[in-house]
């Protein structure tokens, strides 16, 4: 750990009597972004802000560069901040909210002016130093505030939510404009967001936070296609729930035949009695009601609701009791049969217990 960049040792935070976050521990490397992902009250924002030291720790260890910050006060932690409110000086230019932090660790007036600069042919605001941020439209106020972050050159960024404000397209071209301008920075990034997308796109690792604790870490493509709770699984989109029953099998486990499925083998997986299977809408495929398939799990069914969410229909499938949404490039009507057909490989399959 010791050649991390940030290192976060068993951290507690607690509000009164409440326990917010439980002996949270996270290593990044320098260089590396890493997104706190979860939902509202998963603490992702609390451990964010303990590591700024807007939130005081009441058990564990917070190193920069090897360097304890565990109690230090927020400007004495070699860090910069980028809030989802952009919190810019209303009353400033574009330059002059660039320029703030410069000026109050004191630095002469020509480094300021060369290095507001950078900052501004660095984030693509050539001639937009004069003019008030008020004046601004979303995403340069947003590249305001995160050249404000760069221009002090801090050891760590951390970012707050900070595209939740923008409409979906500029949300979409601001987020990548961040990563490459990381990635060219090399500066190391702790990124809080809920919008799972966004985690995907941007982050090198992804934290996922289920009440104040990391539930899974890992690449973008391990905790999406191998999340390992029931809790990931739904989070990260598979949304579908399926309650089976399994057996051990030579080299895996076979589902049973029930009254709206067929025997199916699934190779590799250890998972056995009652088990509940989640999938994605866009892992299943529509199909004949008695089509024969060794490979896939055929659940049959009737479209009961069809949407067009562009680019690709959206039905409601219901199987017994159950409703599924699964996705499909064809137009199919309302009321017909269907068999929904899921390659082994799409399901994530967990003990019922776990659920």
């Amino acid at each position: 750990m010791a050649s991390s960049a940030l290192e976060i040792q068993d951290v507690e935070v607690s509000y009164g009597p409440t326990r917010v976050l439980h002996g949270i521990s996270l290593a990044v490397a320098a260089g590396e972004f890493v997104a706190l992902l979860g939902p509202s009250g998963c603490g992702k924002t609390t451990l964010l802000r303990a590591v700024s030291g807007f939130v005081a720790v009441s058990a564990g260890r917070i190193a920069v560069g090897g360097r304890e910050i565990t109690h230090a006060p927020p400007d004495k932690r070699g860090m910069a901040m980028v809030f989802q409110s952009y919190a810019l000086w209303p009353h400033m230019t574009t330059a002059q909210n660039l320029a703030y932090g410069l000026k109050l660790r004191r630095v002469p007036k020509a480094q300021i002016d060369r290095r507001v600069g950078e900052i501004l042919a660095m984030l693509k605001l050539d001639g937009f130093g004069a003019r008030n941020v008020t004046q601004l439209s979303g995403g340069q106020r947003q590249r305001v505030a995160l050249g404000r972050a760069l221009a002090i050159s801090p050891e760590l960024l951390l970012l707050d939510e900070p595209l939740s404000n923008l409409d979906a397209r500029i949300r979409e071209e601001v987020r990548h404009e961040i990563k490459a301008l990381q990635a060219k920075l090399g500066i190391t990034t702790i990124h809080v967001t809920h919008d799972r997308e966004e985690a995907m796109v941007m982050a090198d690792r992804i934290a996922i936070l289920d009440a104040g604790r990391i539930a899974q870490l890992g690449s973008p493509e391990e905790v999406y296609n191998r999340p390992n709770s029931p809790f990931v699984a739904s989070f990260m989109g598979a949304g579908n729930v399926l309650e089976l029953e399994a057996r051990p099998a030579a080299n895996g486990i076979e589902i049973q035949p029930g009254s709206h499925n067929d025997k199916v083998l699934i190779p590799g997986s250890r998972v056995a009695g009652p088990v509940v299977a989640y999938f994605r809408s866009e892992a299943a495929r529509l199909g004949a009601p008695d089509a024969a398939a060794t490979d896939r799990l055929l659940l049959r069914g009737r479209i009961v609701q069809a949407s067009y969410p562009g680019g690709f229909y959206r039905y409601a499938v219901a199987v017994g009791q159950n409703q599924f949404m699964v996705d499909d490039t064809r137009r199919l009507a309302v009321g017909e049969a269907v068999g929904i057909g899921l390659p082994v490989t799409s399901l994530h399959l967990f003990s019922r217990r776990e659920s």
